[in-house]
């Protein structure tokens, strides 16, 4: 039978599950995923394709279908407590969105058209990528210069809270950085990962947005850019309910878990064992990718 993410057929390995071992499975693998992203930042959708894909045979894309409803739910939790403390920037996340929603849609489209194994070797660049940005030290950017001239006509500078009172900064290269915003909605879309890591680079980086600023607006964008493409697969029929059921709760559960977690914890440790983790299951993909086991 097709590889679909049906629990009762049998996996890649020609092991049986049944309906109540696939479910508790992929929800503990879930946790574990939404724990980890959690506390690195990248969410859990950077482990949970791949663990369908390589751990239980799951067809890719119903496996990026599944992780895009993940996205919507964990993405809209932790974006009301963001806004609430002062972190996440309105006016900036609104307007990028505009270019995340028109790539996720196209990307959405794309993935119908892509071999599945061309989408698991762009999906292991990601994450090789998504490793080296969790591994190394986050330093502020620096900003010099004059503000953009359209983001001072968007209002678009802003301030966030620090432990010496509220810090402001304004908004560089925004041109760039809507441009960078179109090929992260591409890649959300067609690898069902959110694409933090490259809209936090986007705005770190390009924008010279605060990095804490920039992690909060990216969560707001992401479900938002998830929820452009997921109607596009839900039509298509590549997102299964015994399969997004069980990740989307498992996720849930393990981001509010690492988020409980977080202010104790030892994150440079934990980014660097992540971002090895991660590299690996890269590795992994590609391989099968170019192998043709995908």
């Amino acid at each position: 039978m097709p590889r679909t993410g049906m629990a009762w057929g049998p996996n890649k390995e020609g092991f049986v599950l049944n309906i109540l071992e696939f479910a508790l499975l992929i929800g503990l693998g879930s946790l574990v995923a939404g724990f980890l992203g959690s506390l690195t930042g990248l969410g859990g959708g950077v482990v949970i394709v791949p663990l369908l894909v390589l751990g239980f045979g799951v067809d890719i894309r119903y496996a990026v279908g599944a992780s895009l409803i993940s996205v919507i739910a964990t993405s809209s939790g932790a974006a009301a407590a963001y806004v609430r403390e002062g972190y996440t920037n309105l006016r900036i996340g609104m307007f990028l969105e505009i270019a995340t929603s028109l790539g996720a849609v196209i990307g959405a489209f794309l993935a119908a058209r892509i071999p599945g194994a061309a989408i698991a070797v762009i999906f292991g660049a990601v994450l090789m990528y998504s490793a080296y940005l969790s591994g190394r030290p986050q330093p502020e950017p620096v900003s010099e210069g004059p503000p953009d001239p359209l983001a001072t006509r968007l209002r678009m500078k802003g301030s966030y809270p620090t432990p010496e009172g509220p810090r402001a900064y304004h908004v560089r290269a925004v041109p760039t950085g809507f441009s960078l915003m179109f090929l992260a909605g591409i890649l959300s879309a067609l690898l069902g990962i959110g694409s933090g890591a490259v809209k936090v680079l986007a705005m770190d980086q390009a924008m010279h947005i605060p990095f804490k600023v920039s992690t909060t607006t990216s969560n707001f964008m992401i479900g938002v850019t998830a929820a452009a493409s997921a109607g596009i697969y839900l039509r298509r029929g590549y997102i299964d309910p015994g399969l997004a059921m069980p990740v989307m709760l498992g996720v849930l559960l393990g981001s509010l878990l690492g988020a409980r977690i977080l202010p104790g914890a030892r994150t440079r440790a934990l980014r660097l064992l992540f971002s090895i983790a991660v590299f690996a299951l890269a590795i992994e993909m590609v391989y099968h990718g170019l192998t043709g086991r995908i």
